[in-house]
């Protein structure tokens, strides 16, 4: 039976099975595999600032950000000072809105998305390691490897586009700070949307 996804307005804490990265030590590794079918390792961008973005084109929170293009704009101002954006999906198989490697591929490319990549976690090992709990749920990564931001995309935890008018992009500003080489003055905030349907352990 496919899984439905569960809205979710605010994070939780951690449980058991989640390492839940840790703001101001070192972000954990991974590799995994690409939509392209590109093996994509944190190791590679070391140097550069990198963000994670958990996605899934089912959840109404990521369409609220993607329908409007805010996600891409970010994206885009992200990428062009050089920074590395590697959206991430954890969506397990048999959930209702899984999508194959080529429809998430696809999906991205119609929405005009301008991650670096598109990474496909569908066994959760990426998302577990970072206790990621909702899309979306947004992670910065420094050139030290350091993590330096976890949480929301700003501070509006709706589903509606008219909030991001007047909504602050937690991202923007972190990226901002970060790459002048100043601390993140929010370096965490409580991530909100639908919960991350990882596969059974």
């Amino acid at each position: 039976m496919k899984r439905l996804f569960v809205p979710l307005l605010l994070s939780f804490a951690a449980g058991a099975a989640f390492a839940a990265a840790t703001v101001g030590q070192p972000a954990p590794a991974f590799t995994a595999v690409d939509a392209t079918g590109k093996t994509v390792s944190l190791a590679d961008h070391k140097g550069k600032h990198v963000v994670l973005e958990w996605v899934n084109p089912g959840c109404p929170y990521v369409r609220k950000h993607y329908d409007s293009a805010n996600m891409q704009g970010t994206q885009r101002g992200a990428t062009a000072r050089g920074v590395v954006w590697l959206a991430v999906n954890s969506t397990a198989p048999d959930a209702s809105d899984y999508k194959t490697a080529a429809a998430m591929a696809q999906w991205m490319q119609g929405h005009k998305a301008a991650a670096s990549a598109t990474l496909m976690d569908s066994d959760g090992k990426v998302g577990r390691a970072y206790g990621a709990r909702t899309t979306p749920h947004m992670y910065i990564v420094d050139p030290a490897g350091t993590l330096v931001y976890a949480g929301a995309i700003d501070d509006k935890p709706t589903a509606s586009v008219a909030d991001i008018a007047v909504a602050t992009n937690h991202v923007k500003v972190a990226l901002a700070e970060s790459l002048a080489g100043k601390a993140v003055s929010t370096p965490s905030t409580r991530a909100y949307g639908c919960s991350v349907m990882y596969s059974s352990l």
